[in-house]
């Protein structure tokens, strides 16, 4: 949809764009008659109306002119009232290049020679987030990549949503990969093959009039909710202890989608939720002020040392049986010269929703909303971090992005701590509230790992990407 707008309001600059020029032809262009504006075409490439345009400075001008004036004001338009999609790729942040190397040089050379340490299971077990709904239309099919597995995902003509594994049985054809969606079934694109989304049961061979009952292909429970398409992943095939939670705001309508940010960040996945029960963290990583940016070597920096962020928190579990939830409460405050800069002021309550999910609550002064938090690994150490924000239907969308834009920031210096660390099996915790908490995070995640839960099997000199 904010596509749609955004090619909406270009268009209509175009149109101005073309009237302008228009306007700019001479009156002695436009009265030459048409016979003999044909001749001169015929015979002298210099009358063509184009290029008469192109070397008349008067368009020039007012092409530059008019440039000048909407290029900005069409900027303007989409930071005021367009979605924010804010990507960051792994390689784009987080590390510190020596030499002439490049950022991504330097991620490739972090990647071979960093310490991982002694890791748990790589994929836990839980409902994870594979796509926003409203990039898969009735019809449509997507391979997505995480966990170990290669997944084709689609929504039957019907509109459910169906993830199967993407590898046909007949010859390995990528189902999502040219595939096409045939009523709540996807036709492998290689031979025709029809796969039913619903159990992955082959129900079509068009060459043969018997289906064999093995002819079919791994299905995945799947949901849908708050926008966004789950999945859930066993790694002993168990079906679901509990469900996605629905969020009412987003349900009735009164929250809407305000932007997105996305961010593949270099470490195991157990070190992103962790975070929010590390309390000490906060003041060594987040009280510098967020235009103090995101390098950690610069954000001490005197020039920005009149304001800072100041934060409480407290982490816990909660009761059976919801077990499989922990709960962050946060409060931040800004401080400015010296003074509370009080429409800043944030309650957050974060609830951590098995390893993959966070729904991140808050209210201010100036507004409420929620961030939906998806966490999932692409590869063992590549995890992707996706936060859709939802926020006040009857506020502007850039006071949204504001705050969009202000978590963004925060973690992004966060990344640059997981991009370069080794996972430490033993910390040396010593006897205080803050390392305490961190330990019982830690006790708390191990339920999300079983028997068969894979481990990081990788040889060091192939770790390229």
């Amino acid at each position: 949809m904010g596509h749609m707008k955004k090619f909406g309001s270009f268009g209509a600059t175009l149109c101005l764009l073309i009237l302008a020029v228009s306007a700019t032809v001479t009156q002695r262009l436009l009265n030459v008659p048409l016979y003999e504006t044909a001749g001169r075409l015929w015979t002298c490439k210099w009358n063509f109306p184009l290029l008469y345009l192109l070397t008349d400075y008067r368009v020039i001008i007012t092409c530059t002119v008019i440039t000048v004036l909407f290029y900005p004001l069409y900027k303007l338009y989409g930071v005021l009232f367009l979605p924010m999609d804010r990507v960051r790729n792994l390689g784009d942040i987080g590390y510190v290049p020596e030499g002439r190397m490049s950022m991504k040089e330097m991620a490739n050379r972090v990647r071979r020679q960093r310490a991982t340490g002694d890791l748990p299971p790589i994929y836990p077990n839980g409902w994870f987030g594979l796509i926003e709904g409203s990039k898969i239309k009735a019809g449509d099919v997507k391979n997505i990549s995480l966990l170990g597995l290669n997944l084709a995902v689609f929504r039957g003509e019907d509109g459910t949503i169906h993830v199967i594994d993407a590898y046909c049985p007949h010859m390995g054809a990528n189902l999502a990969v040219g595939g096409r969606v045939v009523g709540d079934c996807l036709e492998c694109p290689f031979h025709g093959w029809q796969f039913r989304g619903s159990d992955g049961q082959c129900t079509k061979i068009p060459y043969s009039e018997k289906v064999p009952d093995i002819a079919k292909v791994k299905s995945y429970i799947s949901d849908e909710a708050n926008g966004y398409i789950y999945f859930w992943y066993h790694a002993e095939d168990s079906a679901p202890t509990w469900t996605v939670p629905r969020i009412e705001e987003i349900q009735s309508g009164d929250w809407v989608y305000r932007g997105r940010t996305e961010h593949y960040i270099n470490c195991h996945i157990e070190e992103v939720p962790e975070n929010g029960a590390d309390l000490q963290h906060l003041e060594c990583v987040h009280a510098p002020l967020i235009t103090s940016g995101i390098d950690l070597r610069n954000m001490w920096s005197a020039l920005w040392s009149f304001g800072s962020h100041s934060w409480t928190a407290n982490w816990e579990t909660n009761p059976p049986p919801n077990e499989h939830i922990g709960t962050l409460r946060l409060t931040h405050s800004m401080n400015l010269f010296g003074k509370a800069f009080r429409p800043v002021d944030m309650d957050v309550t974060a609830q951590q929703i098995g390893p993959g999910i966070v729904y991140l609550t808050f209210h201010s002064p100036i507004g409420s909303g929620t961030f939906v938090q998806h966490l999932v690994p692409t590869e063992p150490l590549v995890q992707k971090l996706v936060h859709n924000l939802y926020f006040q239907k009857n506020l502007p969308a850039f006071i949204g992005k504001f705050f969009l834009l202000g978590e963004a920031i925060q973690l992004e210096r966060d990344i640059m701590i997981w991009n370069n660390k080794r996972y430490e099996k033993k910390p040396l915790f010593v006897k205080s509230k803050e390392d305490s908490q961190v330990a019982k995070h830690r006790r708390w995640f191990s339920q999300f790992y079983s028997e068969n839960s894979p481990r990081l099997k990788f040889q060091r000199d192939t770790l390229e990407w």
